[in-house]
């Protein structure tokens, strides 16, 4: 069995949406740095970042009512929704600029506009979607969303979820005309095309221990899973990117900003559409509101797909439980990620997230005949002959020590040691709208010495570079035209603006 010997300036574990944006985000910083990925599958995108196994909504909080939570008093907190979408503008820039610089192909690959719906029924839920309007609909980031609770309109709107529904229930929408699907396996492939250019791509290979040396460098061991080669990679920087498989990795380079840290994995399945004429008749991401106990990642929605340029329909998701952290991953991976810095984080979880837990015992003992009964509350005339499950893959929800205890995350959480050599992303997201931001993050906190130096081509991709697009009226209205124009969101594609010529107005 030989023993190759690699070195580079980057090794990023993971062949994800993160590792992609990352290595696209260095590859123009500073193309100098040789790049190395490893990625244990045989693909690009084949765990969270597969267009199957997520939504695709870019998490713009155009719709998920989970980042528009209602308060104690019955108001309605919109906080969550302007930052996360002010993190999906940032995504769009960088991905527009990628378009007009030949890095992205044609934006249809990744890109597609699709109505972003909010769904409610019941007086209660009429009355919320009424305030969340009333909210947005002064905030910048939100102009152009609209309410309807006309059941004519809604008809007009949405026949697949009009036919066989008893109006006397009230309904109401918060409809965003101008939301997106977006297709991050393909996104990954592309930018990883880009990566690859100059760089070292190694599918099949296993990143099996990363250990520290004392100059301040790693060496990273990878075993190619068809042969048996192992390689030794000497590098500078290591991005651990792997989704479920970051954390026993952090755990095993002995940084001290990973010990405490734990996972709890929740599967999800989704009902996808094989009736063609049902997949016609709707056009639009609709979410409602998620059961009491259920993780935002459970927000039930009817969500329309474009994949390879052919819609879609999916239902779901719906939550399952195993101890695996990767969809390929082994069922030993939950028991193995316990060592004596999270056990108790992880064992005093269980008395405070006792709704959760028994969502998800209601999930697994729930029937197909109960699936179905779950999806007619969207789709009244729902025939179960017409959808199939799917398996969509692995969430690794966060938990982090908190005092002797833990906290429950739902979210993303960036850990990097304090000399910056490596970094990785632990938690639920698939990437979506955190995935430029987060990068940029790990550039912050990795390369302190050379990010200000880099602003300025930060600025020329990102044109709103170190600003919030929220508070300036007249730059969300440049950016988001020319990020219309140049993903082709729009009928009109000839873009009055390039990043170029809106960079200089946003640099600080």
């Amino acid at each position: 069995m030989s023993k190759a010997t690699i070195k580079t300036d980057v090794a990023l574990v993971g062949a994800g949406i993160m590792s992609a944006t990352l290595g696209a985000l260095i590859k123009q910083l500073q193309p100098d740095w040789t790049i190395s990925l490893f990625e244990r599958l045989d693909a690009a995108a084949a765990e969270s970042s597969d267009p199957w196994n997520n939504a695709g909504t870019g998490h713009s909080a155009l719709c998920e009512l989970n980042y528009t939570p209602q308060t104690a008093d019955g108001d309605v907190n919109i906080d969550k929704a302007i930052s996360i979408n002010e993190q999906f503008q940032v995504s769009r820039q960088f991905w527009a600029h990628a378009v007009d610089q030949g890095i992205l192909g044609s934006p249809s690959e990744f890109i597609n506009p699709i109505p972003h719906v909010a769904f409610t029924h019941g007086d209660a839920g009429v009355e919320y979607l009424r305030k969340r309007y009333d909210k947005l609909s002064r905030e910048t980031l939100f102009e152009g969303i609209e309410f309807i609770d006309d059941p004519t309109e809604f008809t007009n709107r949405l026949p697949l979820m009009s036919a066989g529904r008893d109006f006397s229930d009230p309904v109401a929408l918060n409809w965003f005309t101008q939301g997106t699907d977006v297709d991050f396996g393909a996104l990954t492939q592309q930018l990883l095309n880009f990566v690859g250019q100059g760089g070292d791509i190694f599918y099949g290979h296993s990143v099996t221990n990363l250990s520290k040396q004392s100059d301040g460098s790693w060496i990273v061991k990878v075993k190619n899973r068809r042969t048996g080669e192992k390689l030794k990679v000497h590098a500078k920087f290591v991005f651990v990117g792997a989704g479920g498989g970051a954390l026993n990795l952090l755990q095993r380079s002995g940084i001290k900003e990973a010990k405490g840290f734990g996972g709890f994995p929740v599967s999800g399945e989704f009902f996808r559409c094989t009736n063609p004429d049902l997949i016609d008749e709707h056009h639009a991401k609709v979410y409602g509101q998620a059961a009491v106990g259920a993780p935002p990642m459970s927000v039930p929605h009817l969500d329309t797909r474009v994949i390879n340029h052919k819609p879609g329909l999916l239902f779901g998701p719906y939550a399952g439980w195993s101890p695996k952290f990767l969809k390929s991953g082994k069922v030993t991976d939950l028991p193995a990620s316990i060592k004596p810095g999270n056990l108790l984080p992880m064992v005093s979880i269980a008395p405070k997230e006792f709704g959760l837990l028994k969502y998800l015992i209601s999930e697994l003992a729930a029937t197909r005949a109960d699936r179905v009964n779950t999806l007619s509350e969207f789709v009244p005339r729902a025939d179960g002959a017409d959808w199939e499950i799917i398996t969509a893959g692995q969430r690794v929800q966060v938990i982090r020590k908190t005092g002797v205890g833990g906290t429950l995350e739902f979210g993303t959480a960036v850990v990097a040691a304090a000399d910056g050599t490596i970094a990785g992303l632990l938690g639920a997201s698939p990437g979506a709208s955190t995935a430029v931001p987060a990068m940029l993050s790990v550039l912050e906190k990795c390369f302190p010495a050379q990010y200000g130096g880099w602003s300025s081509k930060l600025s020329t991709m990102i044109p709103s570079f170190g600003q919030k697009l929220s508070g300036n009226r007249d730059l969300y209205r440049q950016v988001w035209d020319w990020t219309n124009a140049s993903l082709q969101l729009t009928e009109d594609n000839v873009a009055p603006a390039t990043s170029e010529t809106l960079a200089p107005a946003s640099a600080g």
